[in-house]
């Protein structure tokens, strides 16, 4: 990752400044995009029993919503509600069934003031979503929906686009590309054209280059090593890698077989520090503390790095002039005498 890729960058928060992850000063959904100095971070809760990881995981609302106030509690900025899997092959779920399992998830996290937003693309889940609190609407079908567009474009919610190719039935089929960086850009800049001409806000518009979605392996990396690229379409980027396929096939188990999805959190965090280090507004993952520490180790990493840089060190002469002012300058910055331990 080459260079910074949002706005996130120019202002770096301190380690335990009121911009850290989890602070009291998060922004709630009509100011989502103030500068922040860091990546936010997205929490996932999966209402649905066949979602790749987390599928199955939550059998009630009460307990999804469980699941959302502690990721809240754990730091994340915003908790993204699905109903509906999305991972390759997945069958679709009836519109009412996708309804039944949000909406009262939705609602009882911002109940209890949970920055919430809904997974999905279809207009009449995210009408019931929003109007049960969800601010903003994550549409991971590349705006495919003109109802969902002119829904969103009638309420003013914020409102991510991801590329993508086909749905979960044939997506694998259509990642097939001569350069898939500057494909997935130009693709999402065609995209983003239809988003804006349906009458949603340029100014209210997240992208994401949908990292597993009609994508290899090799593609997801080749993205993720050049998020710079995605600085021409002037909209914050949300990304989500977290314990997804490609970082198994990374790290396979000694019989050669993907590692799997429970396995993945070390490698999802890796990627987390190296996308907060690039700058992106926000990741989107089902681990939210981990993550949140990631976010503040690159925070104070860049901090650190803000300062002027310290004058560079005398070094001793030749005939040994100068030796004195270098002990001296030993003494100082060691008044305890003796060694010096790297703590």
């Amino acid at each position: 990752m080459s260079a910074p890729v949002s706005h996130e960058s120019e202002r770096p928060g301190g380690p335990g400044g009121s911009d850290r992850p989890g602070g009291s000063d998060r922004p709630g959904g009509s100011d989502l995009f103030r500068p922040l100095g860091r990546t936010r971070v997205m929490g996932i809760v999966n209402a649905t029993p066949d979602s790749f990881s987390d599928g199955g995981t939550y059998r009630t609302a009460e307990e999804a919503g469980r699941a959302g106030r502690a990721m809240w509690a754990a730091g994340a900025d915003l908790v993204d509600v699905g109903g509906e899997s999305t991972r390759p092959g997945a069958s679709r779920v009836d519109p009412a069934e996708e309804a039944r399992r949000v909406v009262p998830v939705v609602a009882e996290l911002a109940r209890a003031g949970v920055t919430v937003s809904v997974d999905t693309t279809r207009a009449s889940v995210a009408a019931a979503a929003l109007d049960a609190g969800a601010v903003l609407v994550n549409d991971v079908s590349g705006a495919a929906d003109p109802e969902l567009l002119a829904l969103v474009a009638e309420r003013g919610a914020p409102y991510v686009l991801m590329h993508s190719r086909g749905n979960s039935a044939d997506m694998n089929s259509r990642a097939v590309y001569r350069d898939v960086v500057h494909e997935v850009v130009d693709e999402l800049a065609a995209r983003l054209s239809v988003v804006t001409a349906a009458g949603i806000a340029a100014d209210k518009v997240v992208v994401d280059p949908g990292i597993g979605f009609a994508k290899t392996a090799t593609h997801n990396w080749r993205l993720l090593a050049h998020l710079d690229c995605f600085t021409e379409l002037g909209r914050p980027l949300l990304v989500g890698t977290s314990r997804k396929s490609f970082l198994g096939r990374l790290l396979p188990g000694a019989d050669g077989a993907p590692r799997p999805v429970e396995d993945r959190e070390d490698a999802t965090q890796a990627t987390t520090a190296l996308l907060a280090a690039a700058g992106v507004w926000a990741v989107r993952v089902h681990s939210v503390s981990p993550a949140v520490d990631a976010v503040r180790v690159v925070s104070a990493w860049r901090a650190a790095r803000s300062l002027a840089a310290p004058a560079p060190a005398r070094r001793p002469s030749q005939n040994g002039a100068g030796n004195g002012a270098a002990a001296a300058s030993t003494a100082s910055d060691n008044p305890a005498g003796g060694h010096v331990h790297a703590e």
